[in-house]
């Protein structure tokens, strides 16, 4: 048994939700390969060969991968991946582009958003918004497997030696380009890596209500999130949407203000250690789940909290 993982990064350095496809790759047994790919990315790849128990890094350093481009990406793992069994990502925004593209040019079925390995082709993810977890076991030779990142602990980043080395292939479809790209910049953790997150919803009424979250979040240094109904109402950008539909996050404390609870919005944080819920509806959902559960106007309740922190 071997298993290729594909690494994210940028071009720089390693995104954490590698060091999470790497445990579940771990928890299949088998031999493990990281792939790099991108342009002048020789330093993601030298932290992939950092990783404890990786046997080599694969890196394709090439001009048609620098943007991470899914049609052009997916060819290439198409290629490299020709002698492993497994084919692991991690299941963000990146691995969901371009593993189904993967899994099509292998002729298998993809394995999706996986939170548990079983054996070796046996896996456990959830359907129906999470209310339910299905048992999948797969007869393909060669399986694409995406992980949700808050199933694994992530694997040590330090520990091993492994060689590094160049893969020639370029692939370019020509099926699309990249033309840029608006990186927000802030100050607080990113949302699916922060141990504390806040977050908002239709209860805020308006965007403007949502900087009362951020004095809490800058105590507690605290990534700042919202349900989909915020992000539909265009109080927040999407970037911020935690939910089934959005970001899957699961934190040490996570703290909804204003949330009824919708399933939708469940599904992207109910894996949280701790739930604290602010709602002023004692009958909202959110407090079916929640281990701490204030009901009180929030309005009231946002700037009597920040002055106690």
């Amino acid at each position: 048994m071997s298993t290729l993982v594909i690494a994210e990064h940028d071009n720089e350095s390693l995104s954490p939700a590698t060091l999470n496809a790497m445990a579940a790759a771990q928890a299949l047994g088998a031999d493990i390969d990281i792939l790099v790919a991108g342009a002048g990315c020789s330093a993601a790849a030298e932290a992939a060969a950092a990783i404890g128990g990786v046997g080599k890094v694969l890196c394709a350093d090439n001009a048609v991968y620098g943007n991470q481009l899914a049609e052009n990406v997916s060819l290439l793992i198409a290629e490299v991946a020709a002698p492993y069994d497994n084919i692991v990502a991690a299941a963000t925004t990146n691995g969901k582009n371009i593993m189904p593209r993967v899994a099509a040019l292998l002729d298998v079925a993809q394995i999706s958003d996986v939170i548990a390995v079983e054996s070796a082709d046996t896996f456990k993810r959830p359907i129906y918004a999470g209310n339910v977890i299905a048992t999948v076991q797969s007869s393909d030779a060669k399986k694409v497997i995406t992980v949700r990142t808050t199933a694994f602990d992530p694997a040590p980043a330090d520990g091993g030696s492994a060689s590094v080395e160049a893969v020639d292939a370029v692939h370019d479809a020509g099926l699309s380009e990249f033309i840029s790209q608006e990186i927000a910049q802030s100050d607080r953790p990113e949302l699916t890596a922060a141990p504390i997150v806040i977050s908002g919803g239709r209860g805020m009424q308006n965007g403007e209500n949502f900087k009362m979250l951020e004095g809490i979040a800058d105590k507690l240094g605290a990534a700042i999130g919202a349900s989909r109904a915020a992000v539909d109402a265009g109080f927040v950008p999407n970037d911020m949407q935690v939910g089934q539909t959005g970001k899957i996050v699961a934190p040490d404390l996570y703290i909804a203000v204003g949330i009824s609870g919708a399933i939708q919005h469940l599904a992207g944080m109910k894996d949280s250690k701790t739930i604290v819920a602010i709602n002023k509806d004692d009958d909202a959902p959110i407090f079916q789940v929640a281990d701490y559960g204030l009901v009180a106007d929030l309005f009231t309740a946002l700037p009597e909290l920040e002055s106690k922190l």
